[in-house]
């Protein structure tokens, strides 16, 4: 009986180790390298929140129009949670907070991350953005 415990806590973690490999790797705490299209669905059609851009550990951004106005730093631990250490746009000004931001990198789709908002009246709004074909 023992044994097959211990078979069955082997294949336990074989099993978790596969799947975390086939999981996005957050392990070097960033994003790739590029252009975030930022966006929200809301009332029946997509809305564009600006891009956000990445290069090593530091973003710019949202922009809509214009350039951006001075990078930031950022941090990501290794579940995927990024932490903005500087201003973010709308979505930290006019009483918005930020509540979380998640990263994906799934492998078979874009990188992007979600952006959870707290609005002045309690409600939340999220948005994702996802890196845009650089060419």
């Amino acid at each position: 009986m023992a044994s097959l415990i211990s078979r069955i806590s082997i294949g336990i973690v074989l099993l978790s180790t596969a799947t975390g490999a086939a999981r996005a790797d957050f392990s070097d705490g960033k994003m790739p390298d590029g252009t975030y299209h930022c966006e929200v669905y809301l009332l029946g059609m997509f809305l564009n929140l600006g891009d956000i851009t990445i290069k090593g550990n530091v973003y710019t951004g949202p922009v809509t129009f214009g350039a951006a106005q001075q990078g930031y730093n950022y941090q990501m631990d290794a579940n995927g949670v990024i932490s903005w250490l500087g201003p973010l746009g709308g979505y930290t000004a006019g009483g918005n907070s930020l509540s979380l931001t998640q990263a994906t990198l799934d492998g078979q789709s874009p990188p992007s991350f979600d952006i959870i908002m707290k609005q002045p009246d309690g409600a939340f709004t999220a948005s994702t953005c996802t890196k845009a074909d650089n060419p």
